[in-house]
């Protein structure tokens, strides 16, 4: 006979989510891997009540049989043997963070079960009041509300601006005030910027977007600073009216050499970038397919002398380890592809510049600034 669990206390349930993102509280998340891998949130951690395929039959017998019978399913399949090594990683968890918080999607019967066990085993936790689905509403509304909590607070949006490879997301991570959304996209937002590893989902981005801007603001900050960025990065995407607010403010203009952009471009997209990757060949392989998707934009002349190029710079590397190689089809694409790019944007921006200097001088100017 299978045992159902019976609950014998009112549970605690908290929904301050507020809270939540500012302290970064730690979140066990009980539903099953393919529902976290699909959205979460960054302090969670995945330690399911069912793994995919319980989950999975028991919504299939909950679709055919109704509440009761998905129910009994469950207990009999994540029965007292199965479940036991599942309450021990939690209370492990719990354990190493003790102000931990358990959701599953509704914080409803998943997240309830998770919690009497815990009881049963001596073990108090709280479960989130609407689970995953009410967080993540609660920070889809906060986005919404940048733009108006922006105004009422008075903190202006500032653009950092700069030729490719002057070093803004450089300048933006020594910054308390600034919001990195190549970080949060994990892409360095240029047709060359994808990383080895894949990009967040966009829920995810969204998620941590959100709370980023929360922490931020909340900090009691007056200037919001922002890269140069478009609505797009790589496949993530801010809405329409948040990207039109950050973007509304003044802009400031890092100033730097070509000489100093090809060696930043050089140490970022060359040197950083093929540790992502397994072989040089591998990365070799995503450069070329990056170039193939500007070709059209190159033209046909300026494509064919930037792949070879890149190609001299490989065989290069490879015989002798150098790469001051690559230093040639970089400066050809910033000067001949990135800055008249660059320069047209600028004259069709008619959002005031309220400085221009050297990354250093810009940095000096915005910690006076606040």
């Amino acid at each position: 006979m299978v045992k159902i669990t019976e609950f014998k206390t009112e549970l605690p349930q908290m929904d301050d989510f507020k809270s939540i993102v500012l302290n970064q509280t730690p979140l066990i998340d009980v539903r099953a891997p393919v529902e976290f891998s699909q959205g979460a949130f960054s302090s969670a951690v995945n330690l399911p009540l069912m793994n995919d395929e319980e989950r999975q039959k028991v919504g299939l017998c909950y679709k055919e049989n109704g509440n009761q019978a998905a129910v009994k399913l469950g207990h009999k399949l994540v029965n007292e043997t199965t479940r036991s090594p599942r309450i021990q990683s939690w209370i492990e968890f719990m354990d190493a963070y003790p102000d931990a918080l358990l959701y599953c999607f509704r914080g409803g019967m998943r997240s309830k079960i998770s919690q009497q066990w815990l009881q049963d085993q001596g073990r108090s936790i709280v479960r989130l009041k609407g689970g995953y689905k009410a967080f993540r509403r609660f920070l889809i509304d906060y986005l919404d509300s940048i733009p108006e909590l922006l105004e009422q607070k008075n903190i202006k949006p500032t653009v950092l601006s700069g030729r490719t490879g002057s070093g803004k997301t450089l300048a933006i991570n020594r910054l308390s005030n600034a919001l990195d959304l190549e970080g949060l996209a994990h892409h360095r937002g240029s047709a060359f910027g994808r990383h080895a590893s894949p990009q967040p989902s966009q829920i995810n981005f969204e998620n941590n977007l959100a709370m980023s801007l929360m922490r931020l603001i909340e900090s009691g900050i007056e200037q919001l600073i922002v890269e140069d960025e478009g609505r797009n990065i790589g496949s993530r995407y801010l809405s329409k009216p948040l990207f039109e607010t950050l973007k509304s403010g003044s802009r400031i203009i890092v100033e730097t050499s070509l000489e100093e952009r090809v060696q930043i471009t050089l140490d970022e997209y060359v040197v950083e970038a093929q540790k992502e990757y397994s072989s040089m060949q591998a990365w070799n392989d995503f450069m070329q397919a990056a170039l193939q998707r500007i070709q059209k934009r190159l033209g046909g002349e300026r494509y064919q002398r930037v792949v070879k190029l890149l190609d001299y710079a490989i065989q290069q590397q490879s015989m002798d380890g150098s790469v001051e190689a690559h230093q040639g089809w970089i400066e050809t694409l910033l000067s001949e592809y990135y800055d008249p790019m660059y320069d047209y944007q600028m004259q069709n921006n008619s959002r005031p510049i309220l400085f221009s200097g050297t990354a250093e001088e810009v940095l000096s100017y915005l910690n006076g600034k606040r």
